[in-house]
């Protein structure tokens, strides 16, 4: 467990909440092994019937903290708490809905393509640059994006690591709408809870209907997980956290 992730059951409806403002939600390992425990506990649980994501005021998620993961990287990403916990979202059967309000960047922005329902706030900002950090999507992002919007789109939110608005996300159709930042959690909250309220079996059962093809997914993640590895051993990704880093430090 760790301080940076806070966890709140209430009525059915599990919370958890990113708290690392300082660093815009940034996520380390610690975090992410907290994050996979809550899903896999939120899936065990027969109290929990939906799980709300959502992040600090202005931050939804900047992604991965890139310091501990350069020093996570010296190991096999097989071994990874961000792999680990990717598999467990992909697989996690309680629906999900996000709250996003400002960044989400990588992680941030692709752990909402697992979600049942997304609502973001007028601030919210995706952006997804794996490419830009001489890596590749992660978390089933390359088999789920260009089935929710198309490969055009799909190109140039990847390959060009461009970023839409919450307006254009729900265009998109990756949001179900925007909603002003002081009413953005209680409207998940009361979403998440109609979900809980809702038969279990039907509700499962639809779930796996809308979501499809389960071992497809599942795949993907895996393969994408064997890119993403042979990626973070390269020159250019190196670099890239290299530079990263050190303007990290210059600020």
């Amino acid at each position: 467990m760790t301080e940076h992730v806070v966890i709140e059951d209430t009525g059915g409806v599990r919370l958890i909440r990113l708290d690392r403002p300082d660093k815009l939600n940034a996520l380390t390992s610690a975090m992410y092994d907290t994050l996979r425990e809550a899903l896999a506990e939120a899936d065990a649980s027969v109290a929990i019937g939906a799980v709300v994501f959502s992040g600090s005021p202005g931050a939804f998620s900047a992604g991965n903290d890139l310091s501990d993961f350069v020093e996570a990287s010296r190991h096999p990403f097989e071994d990874s708490p961000a792999l680990h916990f990717i598999r467990q979202l992909a697989r996690t059967r309680t629906p999900m809905v996000a709250a996003v309000d400002g960044v989400a960047v990588g992680i941030g922005a692709t752990l909402t393509l697992h979600c049942d329902l997304v609502y973001a706030s007028p601030a919210a900002r995706f952006r997804m640059p794996f490419v830009e950090l001489g890596l590749v999507p992660e978390a089933g992002t390359s088999y789920l994006l260009p089935r929710r919007i198309g490969l055009q789109r799909t190109t140039e939110i990847l390959l060009f690591s461009e970023a839409y608005d919450a307006d254009e996300a729900v265009r998109l159709g990756l949001a179900n709408a925007v909603v002003p930042a002081d009413l953005l959690l209680d409207h998940a909250l009361a979403k998440a809870a109609r979900l809980a309220a809702l038969p279990g079996g039907p509700l499962q059962a639809t779930r796996t209907l809308i979501r499809g093809d389960q071992a497809a997914l599942e795949a993907a993640v895996e393969t994408e997980a064997v890119a993403f590895e042979a990626r973070l051993r390269s020159p250019e990704a190196q670099d890239a956290f290299a530079a990263f880093l050190n303007r990290s430090r210059k600020a």
